[in-house]
């Protein structure tokens, strides 16, 4: 992530003329502040990193397990990915954007892990998934999503160095 911010940045201050650069450099967030990565993300065996359209660059811990079961449905005979799914599909700080992509992974096996998960028989992800996810991820639907990396000007990210400075 440090060499992509690193790319980008560059080709960004490339076009830039010498001042425009150097006052650029010096006002936004440093390659190290858009690289890192929260604790719970550090520490967790597995994460999976989402590059969205709409919604930008997502991380999500325990990915692992989930793409496991999708891509196997017999584990829904083990409550553990079941659980995990679930609380997935309940946490209101998961966007529908990674059950999405779930299932657009394993589209042959959507159908048998609702099924199992919701204990609906006549459950088809192609007729029924996205009333679930409007259901179960009600606050989703209120607004349109935004990046999860938004880029800021200099004097907010200033002010955000100070705060972050003044805070610890």
């Amino acid at each position: 992530m440090r060499e992509y911010h690193r790319h980008r940045q560059e080709k960004a201050l490339a076009e830039l003329d010498d001042e425009a650069a150097a006052r650029a450099r010096n006002s936004g967030p440093s390659v190290d502040e858009l690289s890192s990565l929260p604790e719970e993300l550090l520490d967790s065996d597995d994460v999976a990193v989402i590059c969205d359209e709409t919604e930008g660059i997502c991380y999500y811990a325990g990915f692992g397990p989930l793409d496991a079961l999708f891509a196997d449905p017999s584990l829904t005979r083990n409550r553990t990915y079941l659980t995990q799914l679930r609380e997935c599909l309940n946490d209101d700080s998961v966007s529908p954007m990674v059950i999405r992509r779930l299932v657009q992974r394993h589209p042959e096996n959507a159908d048998a892990v609702f099924r199992t998960l919701l204990r609906r028989p006549a459950f088809t992800w192609e007729r029924d998934g996205e009333e679930l996810l409007r259901r179960r991820k009600k606050s989703h639907y209120t607004h349109e999503p935004l990046p999860s990396i938004t880029p800021v000007g200099a004097r907010l990210a200033e002010l955000l160095r100070a705060e972050r400075h003044h805070g610890r």
